[in-house]
């Protein structure tokens, strides 16, 4: 795999990273979902957690979907990493 592909796909990777957790904490205020950031953060996050909350069995009030997308993408990064190190 080509360097700088592999360091821009990990660039993209961190990226999403960054969304969720930014998504996940935005839960704790009292912010408008009308919001065009908030709308911006669930457009970009909602493909990768809603197929993840499906398979989840429910946990009550807790939804642990984000913390999984982010150890897969964690997993994707390292994987990235070692295949552009070869």
């Amino acid at each position: 795999m080509n360097e700088t592909v592999g360091q821009l796909f990990v660039f993209f990777l961190y990226a999403l990273l960054v969304a969720i957790v930014v998504r996940s904490l935005l839960t704790w205020f009292p912010v408008s979902r009308d919001n065009q950031y908030v709308r911006l953060l669930n457009t970009v996050t909602e493909p990768l957690l809603d197929p993840v909350r499906r398979l989840l069995p429910r946990t009550g009030m807790f939804d642990f979907s984000a913390m999984i997308v982010m150890v897969l993408l964690f997993v994707m990064i390292a994987v990235v990493r070692r295949a552009t190190q070869a």
